[in-house]
């Protein structure tokens, strides 16, 4: 079903179809998700339960031997950043995470134990909140748990995301020698006046240090954060990050769209929502920042993703092999992925589980000494198989009909008779190109791949076709962005 994306080998984007993308966007702008996951987060319920996990962790250790993935959810920070939808705790208190340290420690045991012989595992992440808020030591002692009970392969990749304003030389040397081998910096903007809007102040110099230091020690790979869409932010003022973004020339870039929801994430409220950048000026950034960075020889993976042409994100979208989990594009997703700790979503065996989102549930069922699950899903047939249909669109931009067919035994034409009636609607504007045979994201789809995904989302169209409540399409957003531990769910630009 995979194969290379029909437009992955080039770089600058066609000025036609960024133009074409612009006069798009705002007829067809909405809410929608950015499958990470199909179902989508705010379709998991809780009757799955602990038991449910078990299951799948059972069944997780019958396919043994192929390795796995790993995503560790820290959720300390010093400081709040107003824009954050993270699931966080901010604190100074290093007594409140050496006592998290000691029950991550204790789920791990748990999970590995259900799956018997320590386990290869080929990706693994750091996640937060900060996970450089953790003390040497403390860092030292979650990654002595994970190789007591994993076996964390030196080829594999192994990331943590960092705040330059907290990582010092010594740190990073601390990083190499735990085997991290790639880091994600948060940036978001470099403009003062936008960091001091949101609530985080940090300099190019703490951010070029980083860089630096990651170089010399030899990480494979860097990758920076930024957000559109901040308070104060314009088209003239987001070009000069991205010129300082690109003198320091990270492997990959994240150029992510803000999601005012202050209705939901308490921190926001104190962002002022009248110095926001109006639709006009945040569509004339992100455009800007595409023609920016194609032009300087990053490739557009996808959705909010860049990479250099010798990036394994990039060579895996040439070679069709590229994925998504929850934490975006990545080469390797589709290993079962554990997840640990507070709100952490795994995906084993079919089966979707997310921890509890507080430290006090948290540890309430580690104490009991069951898995700390509150939420999960269990994939049907028709999930699998919808989740594979846009995991190749949204990844490399193409479809093999009749090898979904002879995969699912299934009539593509009949199973999907109102999807391909919506599908050739999106023809007409040029997002997609249709054959019997197979269906090809163009290249101003690609800036638009969400709304073609959707076109596949069943439970979208369940929606769809029952009576909605005013604001249901907000509440579905601020649900699934409450689901997972780090918040990345907006409109479609």
């Amino acid at each position: 079903m995979s194969a290379p994306h029909p437009a992955a080998a080039g770089t600058a984007f066609d000025r036609r179809a960024l133009a074409d993308f612009r006069s798009l966007a705002g007829r067809i702008d909405g809410n929608g998700p950015r499958y990470t996951s199909y179902p989508t987060a705010d379709r998991f319920h809780a009757e799955i339960g602990d038991q449910g996990y078990l299951r799948a962790l059972d069944a997780c250790r019958a396919e043994f031997p192929a390795p796995l993935s790993l995503y560790l959810h820290i959720p300390f920070c010093e400081n709040i950043c107003y824009y954050c939808g993270c699931n966080k705790i901010i604190t100074k208190d290093h007594g409140r995470s050496a006592r998290y340290v000691d029950y991550l420690a204790r789920e791990m045991a748990l999970v590995a134990g259900r799956l018997g012989e320590r386990r290869a595992v080929m990706q693994s992440h750091w996640g937060g909140g900060t996970p450089t808020f953790l003390d040497p030591d403390e860092m030292r002692r979650v990654m002595a748990a994970l190789h007591e009970h994993f076996v964390l392969l030196p080829e594999g990749e192994h990331s943590i995301e960092i705040d330059p304003r907290r990582v010092t030389d010594d740190r990073m040397n601390l990083l190499a020698a735990l085997g991290f081998n790639r880091i994600s910096l948060g940036v978001q903007d470099f403009d003062p006046e936008v960091q001091q809007a949101i609530h985080r102040v940090q300099s190019y110099e703490e951010t070029r240090d980083v860089v630096l230091a990651a170089r010399r020690l030899g990480f494979q790979s860097i990758s920076m954060d930024l957000i559109y869409g901040l308070p104060h932010q314009t088209t003239a003022r987001f070009g000069a990050t991205i010129d300082r973004v690109l003198a320091l020339r990270p492997d990959r870039l994240s150029v992510y769209s803000y999601a005012h929801l202050p209705h939901v994430f308490k921190p926001q409220r104190r962002i002022d929502a009248a110095a926001l950048p109006p639709a006009a000026e945040k569509l004339d950034i992100l455009v800007s920042t595409i023609e920016r960075l194609t032009a300087a020889g990053y490739i557009y993976i996808g959705m909010d993703h860049f990479a250099l042409p010798d990036d394994d994100l990039a060579i895996a979208q040439r070679e069709g092999r590229l994925q998504r989990n929850f934490q975006g594009y990545a080469t390797h997703a589709g290993y079962d992925q554990l997840g640990l700790g507070v709100s952490a979503i795994g995906a084993v065996a079919g089966h979707y589980v997310q921890n509890a989102r507080t430290t006090d549930a948290y540890y309430a069922a580690l104490d009991a000494n069951r898995l700390p699950i509150v939420r999960g899903f269990e994939m049907s047939e028709d999930d699998h198989l919808r989740k594979a249909i846009i995991g190749a669109l949204m990844c490399n931009g193409t479809l093999d009909i009749a090898a979904v067919e002879a995969e699912h035994g299934i009539d593509f034409a009949t199973t999907f008779a109102a999807e391909l009636a919506d599908l050739d609607r999106l023809a007409v504007d040029n997002l997609v190109r249709r054959t019997a045979d197979r269906i090809d994201i163009t290249e101003v789809g690609r800036l638009l791949v969400r709304r073609v995904a959707m076109v596949f989302d069943r439970y979208l169209r369940e929606d769809a076709a029952r009576p909605q409540p005013a604001g249901a399409s907000d509440a579905n957003a601020a649900n699934d962005a409450k689901a997972v531990p780090m918040v990345r769910y907006s409109r479609v630009v």
